[in-house]
């Protein structure tokens, strides 16, 4: 497979689009003669965005505000588009959150939040857009998860947990549609250019500072990797590096590590 794969008339489905990421995959998308649903909480945000991708790309964009941690959020999106009578060729799961802090300390009801929306919300997206897919023979789906999938990490237990899990999840997944026509790449980005940090309560350290990345770079390699069939990426080199480096050294110290990185 390669990445000069047509877009052109297709339709991509990119959640958390208000910002940063999602606002970029949308871009990228679009660039490539995708039309779009683009979804969020802020609306305001989204006619934005779809105003300016518009006047740029000749797509059509089609916006629905919605909280997709809600329980009944995916089905209703799904629903939504069913009726509407927009068929989805590309997902891009990407909405999603992290918690900074020590979990003892952190809220639960924030916790559970995060936790229904990376896990609960994106494994439902999947479910519901993947089998029409398959009937179609034709679809992409990128996962969006973390570099932390690939350790553990303080500070950041609970969200690198549910990261692994979604590395876990669409590898599995991807390997169970080979001959479908249907694929799921993971994007484990490293520290990104985006609201993250304010959303999680962190401020940068120096190790992130260095790290960091655009998001235009990281959702077009995302983008390029989905498309050539590639199952999972870690962008950049150094995020790379260092996910290659957990496979040598002992748990223990990895965990160590990922701390002093975070505080």
């Amino acid at each position: 497979m390669n990445t000069r794969i047509d877009l052109k008339g297709r339709t991509a489905l990119v959640t958390g689009a208000s910002s940063g990421l999602g606002v970029d995959f949308a871009r990228n998308l679009a660039a490539r003669g995708a039309n779009l649903v683009l979804t969020a909480r802020r609306e305001d945000l989204l006619r934005q965005h779809a105003d300016e991708i518009t006047r740029k790309y000749a797509v059509s964009v089609t916006i629905i505000a919605m909280d997709l941690g809600e329980r009944d959020a995916p089905q209703r999106l799904y629903d939504q588009l069913k009726a509407e009578g927009i068929t989805i060729d590309v997902l891009i799961n990407n909405a999603g959150f992290g918690l900074y802090g020590r979990f003892v300390e952190l809220a639960w009801e924030r916790e559970r939040s995060m936790l229904e929306l990376d896990i609960i919300t994106l494994v439902h997206l999947t479910k519901l857009f993947v089998k029409d897919m398959v009937a179609r023979r034709f679809g992409y789906v990128l996962q969006v998860a973390s570099i932390g999938a690939y350790q553990p990490s303080p500070l950041y237990a609970s969200y690198s947990a549910a990261k692994a899990f979604v590395l876990s999840f669409g590898e599995a997944v991807n390997h169970e549609l080979r001959g479908t026509g249907v694929h799921i790449s993971v994007l484990s980005p490293g520290i990104t250019a985006t609201e993250f940090l304010k959303v999680s309560g962190q401020k940068p350290t120096l190790y992130q500072r260095i790290m960091m990345m655009t998001s235009e770079r990281v959702t077009k390699m995302g983008i390029d990797a989905l498309l050539a069939g590639k199952p999972t990426l870690v962008p950049g080199f150094g995020n790379a590096f260092s996910t290659f480096l957990v496979r040598l050294l002992p748990r223990r110290a990895i965990t160590h590590i990922a701390e002093l990185t975070m505080r």
